[in-house]
């Protein structure tokens, strides 16, 4: 019997378990991908893999994961497609299932990847809207895991502004019980609404590291807030995620961020090209992960 087709749009679309099953496979493709050894569960299937907004980390993870999975990546910018002339997102959709076993989408507002995943046939994972980032938070979860052994019973701060990738966190920590506390200036927090009984937002960004196990980061301005860069630069003065802040996490804490990063804005040097920063690592697995997942979504 023909089983529904799994979406993942956002990160509560997969169940606690899931999201441990996932990780616990993606861990395992990694440690075969370092030995050589190669599986193909994709052969014979191609992916459509859509970017309306640049991307670096995302699409080549992307690409380079499903050619190891034995599968067929097809890349397609809005210029290269009518999607780019006038051609609705449904019939898009409707279109590419008919060729593609799954859609990968990384696109602006999240209508819209909700729109293609309810008009198509295939399995749709978003890569990243204007709302959230699941796949991102994938990758920080292995590597906290990597990191500390575990991601239960660790203390988790967010620095900055409460975007995308803050409330795919919020999802993570109503998913998984741990706690988050998130430190955002007045004007550019998440909504109380959104925020799980074990999240809270806090000003001050001291307290929100104080004790945490893991700081995560990201840029002021995301992309398409770049006229907004000046004005962020001066809300966000104090959320610089540098040794001082760092002074009140505990002793072996971890920093995360999605990157690209601005040195010595949202963070200081020497937690990405320091020997102990994990950014690379969290960046590298991003391959592992999504291939975990898209194993996960189209078996």
């Amino acid at each position: 019997m023909k089983t529904a087709k799994r979406d993942f749009l956002r990160l509560i679309d997969l169940e606690a378990g899931e999201i441990l099953t996932v990780l616990d496979h993606a861990k395992a493709m990694k440690n075969q991908r370092a030995s050589g050894a190669r599986r193909h569960p994709l052969e014979g299937r191609s992916v459509a893999l859509i970017f309306e907004k640049p991307s670096t980390r995302t699409r080549v993870s992307f690409e380079v994961g499903v050619y190891e999975l034995g599968g067929h990546p097809v890349v397609l910018s809005s210029r290269d497609m009518q999607l780019g002339r006038g051609e609705s997102i449904e019939d898009t959709a409707r279109t590419l299932s008919g060729y593609v076993h799954a859609i990968v989408i990384r696109t602006f507002g999240h209508d819209r990847v909700e729109a293609l995943a309810r008009a198509a046939r295939v399995p749709v994972i978003n890569a990243l809207t204007d709302e959230h980032h699941p796949c991102q938070i994938l990758a920080d979860l292995l590597t906290v895991r990597e990191s500390h052994g575990r991601i239960e019973g660790l203390r988790y701060a967010w620095v900055g502004d409460g975007n995308n990738v803050a409330r795919s966190w919020v999802e993570a920590a109503a998913r998984l019980g741990f706690e988050l506390t998130l430190a955002s200036p007045e004007g550019y927090e998440l909504p109380p609404s959104e925020l799980p009984s074990n999240a809270r937002t806090v000003r001050d960004p001291r307290e929100a590291v104080e004790g945490a196990d893991v700081v995560i980061t990201d840029v002021w301005a995301s992309m398409g807030q770049e006229d907004e860069a000046e004005r962020r630069r001066k809300a966000f003065a104090g959320y610089l995620v540098d040794p001082a802040l760092m002074a009140h996490a505990s002793r072996n804490a971890v920093v995360l961020h999605c990157l690209p990063a601005h040195r010595g804005e949202e963070i200081n040097a020497v937690y990405l090209d320091g020997p102990a920063s994990v950014v690379w690592s969290e960046a590298e697995n991003r391959l592992h992960t999504q291939k975990a997942l898209l194993e996960h979504l189209m078996r």
